[in-house]
């Protein structure tokens, strides 16, 4: 079962932060067709937020199909988002942790990984999705 972080000082609103970290859930394959989320009274237990946020994440996360309802027994997941390129056994993580390794071998602080893959993604998917097409100046040319 997901357990909800919430950062209520981030400036992300609350019901926000558990529909991205449960579509994370998803993404990463930790969530899974048939999975009960926790009902809005498990998490105002846990994480002392008011429940009716927790209900408006709920709906949001209805809303666009990924879960739904069953009066009496809780919130299910109906559909994963989750990609076998995600796998945790898959080449790409074991790339991305290898890269994570020696950045942290570099010095660099969690923050420090966080701003530069952010930059990166930001950089790279700025042309809609698609791989950016390095430019003369990219490539070291003038």
């Amino acid at each position: 079962m997901i357990e909800y972080r919430l950062d209520r000082r981030g400036g992300v609103p609350t019901y926000q932060q558990i529909v991205q970290q449960t579509k994370h859930a998803l993404r990463l394959g930790s969530l899974q067709p048939g999975d009960r989320l926790p009902t809005a009274r498990e998490v105002v237990e846990r994480t002392a937020v008011n429940a009716n946020t927790v209900l408006k994440a709920y709906r949001e996360l209805e809303r666009e199909g990924l879960v739904a309802p069953r009066p009496g027994l809780g919130t299910f997941v109906l559909r994963s988002l989750s990609r076998p390129e995600t796998a945790e056994d898959g080449p790409l993580r074991a790339q991305l942790t290898a890269w994570v390794d020696g950045a942290r071998k570099a010095g660099l602080e969690r923050e420090d990984i966080g701003a530069l893959v952010a930059s990166v993604l930001d950089q790279r998917f700025a042309t809609g999705g698609r791989p950016a097409e390095r430019t003369t100046l990219d490539k070291g040319e003038e």
